[in-house]
């Protein structure tokens, strides 16, 4: 898809008109349906389980980062057993929510 200000870039001061814009904000929730859409007919376990190993990676990330603060300014260490619960929750709801069993 091209960027709006690719299409725009010989009249960039057709942004600023009102018409314009409320098209481009259509244009953007239409393309929020087609990912959406997309999504929905490519509901795949592959996905699913993508999706879920990514937000496990950020998960990990904050508390090396939250570790590394506390080691930094000399807190109190965070509750990694609390974490660990909750991540074990969080994958065990996922995989039942769709039906992926491990």
């Amino acid at each position: 898809m091209k960027n709006k200000l690719e299409i725009f870039k010989k009249a960039p001061d057709l942004l600023d008109e009102p018409e314009v814009q409320e098209l481009l904000d259509y244009c953007e929730r239409l393309e929020d349906e087609l990912v959406d859409l997309k999504f929905e007919k490519e509901k795949s376990k592959e996905l699913i389980m993508l999706d879920m190993i990514k937000e496990v990676i950020k998960g990990c990330n904050a508390i090396q980062k939250e570790q590394l603060e506390h080691e930094r300014f000399g807190y109190e260490a965070p509750n990694y057993q609390a974490t660990i619960s909750n991540l074990k929750s969080y994958i065990l709801e996922i995989c039942r929510i769709n039906k992926i069993y491990l």
